[in-house]
Formats: structure tokens, C-alpha cells, sequence
């Protein structure tokens, strides 16, 4: 084994890229700078306000916060958390509430954070130049003894011991070492907001709660999150074909696409219609996909993926972050305790790779227990599993 991979007998300081500044890709910066190791993430946004960061995330104690401690950030994450956003209700088609639990005082199973909070802590928590913003990986390519070279759409040409994938569902990392990619999974959403919810829209306030609402029938869903800041994200589920976001709505003509997704659940409560009729005139398209299940490859010198590049799949289990997270944290531990890097990611792969094929069948359970026919009973049923 070349001692080009090795983390502590090299002559020279071992290069580690991570391709990719969400949340598992950050985690892992921290927990490798904590232990020593200097990583340099590649991210192929401009900076860290170029885009909004979505939604909201709950973070699970046995995995998206066990990450958050071993990056000795557990404190901070209290003081953002919203511990009244683990509430939950299910609806039917009618209104009806088929099922509501609230977090009793205290309780922090699975708190809320914005995607934005969680990431501004991440950055925060680097040292300056750990991230290169407005890096976008064009390929990898190998070049001896287990490095890589990176190449970026800027021109860049990097050559390193160890490249992580942490590039999400259509990883330029992944293809080294799987040929699997994402399938459709016969589900879209239609992501709408709503601004200033409790003055603007009080109902919908009510409705919706300190948490999430699922309303759930007929191969359909809305399902609502509160964010801070008195935002209310919807996302408008469906079960349609693939090519629907092109042929059969119109999202950029903002009456129109509210006028087809009016008629999509036309036999729908009046009370529930309003997420359609009153959200901001913002439609965007978020199609689901995932991996085959289960999604292995064979250990190969200088790469490795995490999160959604390894195990894509779809929300509805909770796991993406909190996985992506405790993938990122377990591999820098691995990284900075194993004699070199290629036993570090065998280790590591040895333990993710099941975890998430358990995960991915779940969130494949909950995806087909939510947007189905018989909704909302399957769902319900589903959470209460889960719980126990």
C-alpha cells in the first residue's frame, strides 16, 4: 500500500477534497480539521448566499446528532433548534385529522432547524479557505498509486490522496466507482411558500401548527413544514410522470400553474385548497429520486461518497441530512484514527453501506405509504411503526 495514503507516516500533509459544501460535506470538514487534517471543500456555488438553503430539517438524536456532537457543535445546535417543530398532524382529503402527536417540554428526538441556521453553524465552524466557492467539478480521473485529479469547470487542476463525493444525487464522483444512478421514483413535488403566515394567512397558521401537516389522499399529498421566521414551505406531491414539470404544468406562468394544481385536487377541502390558492406566485419542481436498493460498490484507493452520492432516496423517512451527516462525521473519525486512508474508508464503507440500505427501503416504505391510493391509513401506520 503506497504510503501516499497515509494520514500520519506521509512525508507531506495527505490532500483530501470534498466535492460538495452541504451538510455532510461540511460535517466532515469540521470533524477533519478538529482532529488535525486539513480538507479543502469544493463548492460550485458562488458564495454562501447565492442561493436559499430549502426548507426545514429534523435532526434525528441517533444519527444527525450524534454528528453534530462529535463536530463539538451540540451546543449551538441547541440554541437554533426548534423543539416545537417535532410536532406532527395527518390529515385526509376531508380535513379530517387522522393523526396528531406534540412534543411534550423537553422532548428533542428529533428538533427542527432551517437548512440555512444548520449551514451558516457549519461554515462558521471552518477556517477560513477550507471552502473554494464557485468550484464546479467538471471530472475526476486517476493518476497512480490511488490519487485523483480533480478538474473544475474554472479551469482548476487538483491533484489529491483522497476525494470525497458529498456532490449530491447526480455526483460526478460517484460514476468512479458505481454505475447506478438515480431512478424516478413516479413522484413530484411542487414546492410553494408562504411569507409572514401568521399575520397574512392566520388559517393557514392554525392549520399548519408549530410543526408539519400532511394531508394525504388519493396518490396526492400537501404537505406543509413551518420554518422560522413565520415561513410556511408546502410541497404539492403528485404521482405523475416524469416528464409532467415539462408537458404538464405550466410553473413559470404563475396563474396558470396554480389554476392546473387547483383542478389536481379540485375534490379537495376548501380549507386545504388554500395552500394552493393563497401561497406566493413561486412554483418550483422538485421530482424525487432514488438509488437501487440496495447500492454497494467495491472499495477503490483515494475515493469514497457520502450522503445523497451515496444513498439518494426519497424525505419521506427523515434521513437524507441526518445520514449525510452521520456519514460524514463517522468517515472523519475514520480518517484521522485508521493507519492510512484506504483502511479508514474501508471501515467506514463497511458500516455506511448497510445503514443506508436500511434507510432506503424505509424511506421507500413511507413514499409509498404517503402518495397512495388507500392514504392516509398506510402512512399512519407507517409512523407508528417507526415510533415503536
Amino acid at each position: 500500500m503506497s504510503s501516499l495514503h497515509s494520514s500520519k507516516s506521509s512525508s507531506r500533509s495527505p490532500r483530501i477534497a470534498i466535492i460538495g459544501g452541504g451538510p455532510g460535506g461540511l460535517v466532515l470538514a469540521r470533524v477533519l480539521q478538529m482532529r488535525g487534517l486539513t480538507p479543502t471543500v469544493f463548492e460550485q456555488e458562488a458564495s454562501p448566499t447565492a442561493r436559499p438553503q430549502g426548507g426545514t430539517l429534523d435532526m434525528h438524536a441517533d444519527s444527525g446528532q450524534v454528528a453534530l456532537r462529535l463536530a463539538g457543535l451540540d451546543t449551538q445546535f441547541s440554541a437554533l433548534a426548534r423543539p416545537e417543530g417535532q410536532d406532527e398532524r395527518i390529515l385526509d382529503k376531508t380535513g379530517a385529522v387522522v393523526f396528531e402527536q406534540r412534543a411534550e417540554p423537553g422532548e428533542s428526538h428529533h428538533p427542527e432547524i432551517d437548512r440555512g441556521d444548520l449551514r451558516r453553524l457549519l461554515l462558521e465552524s471552518l477556517n477560513d479557505g477550507v471552502v473554494r466557492w464557485g468550484y464546479s467539478l467538471r471530472a475526476v480521473r486517476p493518476v497512480g498509486e490511488g490519487r485523483h485529479e480533480a478538474l473544475f469547470d474554472n479551469g482548476t487542476t487538483e491533484t489529491f490522496d483522497l476525494i470525497v463525493g458529498a456532490d449530491g444525487a447526480w455526483s460526478r464522483v460517484r460514476p468512479l466507482l458505481s454505475e447506478a444512478r438515480p431512478q424516478y421514483t413516479g413522484v413530484t413535488f411542487v414546492e410553494v411558500d408562504f411569507n409572514d403566515v401568521d399575520r397574512r394567512h392566520p388559517h393557514l397558521s392554525a392549520l399548519v401548527g408549530r410543526g408539519s401537516m400532511l394531508a394525504l389522499s388519493d396518490n396526492k399529498g400537501l404537505i406543509a413544514q413551518r420554518n422560522s421566521n413565520a415561513h410556511v414551505r408546502v410541497y404539492v406531491a403528485a404521482r405523475v410522470p416524469e416528464d409532467w414539470v415539462k408537458v404538464g404544468i405550466d410553473l413559470k406562468d404563475a396563474r396558470a400553474a396554480r389554476a392546473t394544481l387547483l383542478q389536481l385536487f379540485a375534490d379537495w377541502d376548501s380549507s386545504l385548497l388554500a395552500l394552493l390558492r393563497d401561497c406566493e406566485d413561486s412554483f418550483v419542481p422538485r421530482p424525487l429520486y432514488a438509488l437501487p436498493v440496495p447500492h454497494l460498490w467495491t472499495t477503490r484507493p483515494g475515493l469514497t461518497l457520502l450522503g445523497d452520492a451515496a444513498h439518494v432516496m426519497s424525505p419521506f423517512a427523515g434521513q437524507g441530512a441526518n445520514l449525510a451527516m452521520l456519514d460524514g462525521a463517522e468517515l472523519g473519525v475514520a480518517l484521522s484514527e485508521a493507519p492510512d486512508f484506504e483502511t479508514a474508508v474501508r471501515r467506514y464503507e463497511a458500516v455506511m453501506l448497510p445503514r443506508a440500505q436500511e434507510a432506503a427501503m424505509a424511506s421507500a416504505e413511507g413514499l409509498e405509504g404517503a402518495i397512495a391510493a388507500d392514504a392516509p391509513r398506510a402512512m399512519v401506520e407507517f409512523v407508528r411503526r417507526r415510533q415503536g
